[in-house]
Parts: C-alpha cells; structure tokens; sequence
C-alpha cells in the first residue's frame, strides 16, 4: 500500500515497506498496466489532495462495503467547503487477500481517467486506517435510487441513461485489459449532474501479465454469496476454460434486471438452484416468473413495474424531502420495448463467446436513442436532487472497537 497520493502524483512511501518497497510497486504497474489511455493531468481546483485528517469533518455514515470493512461517509473538506465522500477501512481486519484487492484497486484508481469509473482523489492512511477521498455523489447507487423511489423498478428510458453511463466505463476497462467482476446497481453510481459512474474496483482483474494480454483468467476468488446473482455462469463454474471479459457482460444483463423490475434477479431462490438455473438453464426473460416470483400482474414478460416512490421521504443526513409524486409517477401500462428484451437476452447467452463486447453493446438499437449530451436529460428522469442539512460534528478519531455488523450497504468500495 501507498501512504498515500493524489491525482497529481504526489510521491509516497509503502504502507508496509517490508513486504511492498515503492520500486516494487512502480515495477508492477510497468508491468501490468500498459493502458491505452494514460492518465491526463486533472485542474487542481477540481481535486481535493489534501491528507490531514483535520481537512475532513465526517457528517454522516452513507453506506458501507467491503464485506463491511468499510464505512462509507459523508464528509467535508474544511478549506475549500467542498463535500466529499470518505470511505475508511480498517486494515488490521483485512486478510491479505483483502488488502491486495484494495492495493489494486488503488493502484489501478491511479491510472484510470475516464468519466463514467470513479475517481480516487486521495489515498493515505491514518495509522492503520485506509482513507480514500472521492467526489461526492449526491443520488447514491442505483441501488438507493431502486430502493428510495423506484422499488418497482425504473422506467426504460431511466434505465438506459443509467445502463449507457455503467457500459462506456465498462467499455474502457475492457480496452486497458480489465475485468470489473463486480457489476451491479450498488456499483453504478450517479453525481447531483447526473454523471454515472462504475465503482467496485477492489473486484477488478487484470488480463495483462508481463506485458502480454491474455484469453482468460483462472482466478477464482471467494466471492460473497451475497454476489452471486451478478456474477456469470463460466465465472461460477470455475473450470479450466476460465473466463474474459464477456462475464461482465452478463452482469450487464442481470443488472439490467434489476433496474427494471426492482428486485435482484434469483434473490429468492436456493443458491443451489439458483446455480443449476444459471449453469444448465436457457436465456430467459429478465421479468420470467421463475426470475421475479412476484404478484401475478407483474409475471408478464411485457410488464415493468411503475416508478414508485410517490409520497415517500428519504433521510439524507440531518434533512429529509419529499418526493414530488408529479416527478415520478408513470402509467402503470407501460412495457418494456423489443428492443430491452433483445439487449438482455444477448448479455444473458450461456456461451460468453456469443453475447456482444461492451464496445459493440453501446451501438446496440436500445441506445439508439442516446446522445453525448444526454447526462443532462437524466435529472429529468429522477426525483429532485436531495437537499443536504449538515450539522458540525467532531473531528475524526480512531474508534476503538470495529464497526457495527450491519449487512445493508447502499455504497460499496
């Protein structure tokens, strides 16, 4: 681990310097990561590089991730009263699988410059406390906006803004040799101006080794069973064919599920018969009644549900808003065009090698529609951008026992 940098390439030292000197460290990004597009230099009056800890006023607890090592906050940055996000992990519980995956995501963080991955503004550590400085994003997940206003899932132009930001940042990990590994709505974050973001890089994996791109990969780590809807058949099956980069774009597919319906797909089935559906099952619908076991006017393939959340209020720090029921509301008729069928079948094909690239996959017909220009027509698909009520709070100390065990996490590392 690096003590920390920013995006200006602040020279540092290694976290443990006995096991990961900061030659080695360069060496491996030589090595590993030829990127084809290399890091543009980024205005300073847009990063916060700061690294006293006296810089930050923690507001409030947003989320956490990690296999809840990590906790997600609200925070502000004092000298330029910027609001931040903070995600803080306690190394000392982190296994040294854990902590690999956190250096790569913080080394390849580093090298990443593309608007739809989330940037890492600054990285350092506070004795045995990872901080890691990120722009603030004011609606959360796509994840929150399901659970908060949509939890009959969001209507098909929403989705397909939300689907085109998360492919083209997906496209540009794909170029640089990258699979995320993690697709899902927790990880698809959206900005107060409607930028959408991929996070999760703490999942991600390199094709490249040694300067030499490979096929496949046969690292299988231990995912979280919690995960598992997400992930691809081939990456489950843990066979000697390995997987690619196509296993994100069956993520793709379940997450476009997801969005659409409201419910993560197979969430209540056995995960040994959800195995069994994925590894030997057909392409299915992603509204299939064996997908979303739910009310029986929803079961129909040519039925989403309505964007809901009307009347509902949302906690956001201190301050709470009420969802004007005009703004979302949509008729309750509405279906899913041939065209969203027919992208989710291709990214839910059995055989990796048939379903698109995500290169190909954002000129497919259902993002048609979309234009360069679109991060702004996607503010008008969502409710009013929360207002935020802070309250001066102290300044951050170590705590001095872990974190709470709390399984529900809207933000995620």
């Amino acid at each position: 681990f690096q003590d920390c940098f920013c995006t200006s390439r602040t020279q540092v030292e290694s976290l443990r310097p006995e096991k990961q000197s900061e030659t080695s460290i360069h060496q491996h990004l030589v090595d590993e990561l030829p990127f084809s597009q290399l890091p543009s230099s980024t205005r300073a009056k847009d990063v916060i590089c700061s690294t006293n800890v006296s810089h930050y006023e923690l507001q409030v607890e947003i989320g956490r991730g990690f296999d809840n090592l990590t906790s997600v906050h609200l925070a502000r940055h004092t000298p330029t009263g910027t609001l931040v996000t903070i995600k803080i992990t306690n190394l000392e519980n982190c296994t040294d699988e854990r902590l690999k995956a956190l250096q790569k995501a913080v080394i390849l963080s580093h090298f990443f410059r593309h608007p739809n991955i989330t940037t890492y503004w600054t990285v350092f550590t506070v004795g045995s406390w990872l901080w890691v400085i990120s722009p603030f994003m004011a609606y959360g997940s796509a994840s929150q906006l399901l659970k908060t206003y949509f939890p009959e899932g969001m209507s098909e132009t929403l989705i397909r803004n939300i689907l085109f930001g998360a492919v083209r940042g997906l496209s540009y990990l794909h170029q640089n040799g990258c699979i995320h590994r993690s697709i899902k709505a927790s990880h698809i974050l959206i900005s107060g101006d409607g930028l959408v973001t991929l996070s999760g890089l703490s999942h991600l994996h390199s094709l490249v080794k040694h300067g030499q791109r490979h096929r496949a990969v046969y690292d299988f780590p231990q995912f979280s069973t919690s995960v598992q809807p997400w992930l691809s058949p081939e990456l489950l099956r843990q066979d000697l064919h390995g997987y690619n980069v196509k296993s994100d774009i069956y993520s793709v597919g379940i997450t476009a599920c997801e969005l659409a319906s409201g419910k993560v797909p197979f969430q209540d089935m056995h995960r040994t018969q959800m195995l069994l559906q994925k590894l030997k099952g057909p392409p299915y619908s992603p509204l299939d009644v064996s997908i979303f076991p739910q009310s029986e006017s929803r079961m129909k393939n040519s039925r989403s549900g309505v964007d809901s959340g009307i009347g509902e209020s949302v906690l956001v720090s201190s301050g709470t808003q009420t969802v004007n029921s005009d703004r979302l509301q949509t008729p309750s008729s509405k279906t899913f065009s041939p065209a969203f069928f027919s992208l989710v079948q291709l990214c839910l094909q059995q055989d990796p090698e048939k379903r698109p690239s995500a290169s190909s996959l954002l000129s497919h017909v259902f993002f048609k529609q979309m234009k360069e220009e679109s991060q702004d027509s996607i503010l008008t698909l969502l409710p009013p951008k929360p207002s935020i009520a802070l309250s001066p709070v102290s300044r951050w100390t170590e705590p001095e026992c872990d974190f709470p065990d709390e399984k529900d996490s809207n933000w995620e590392f």
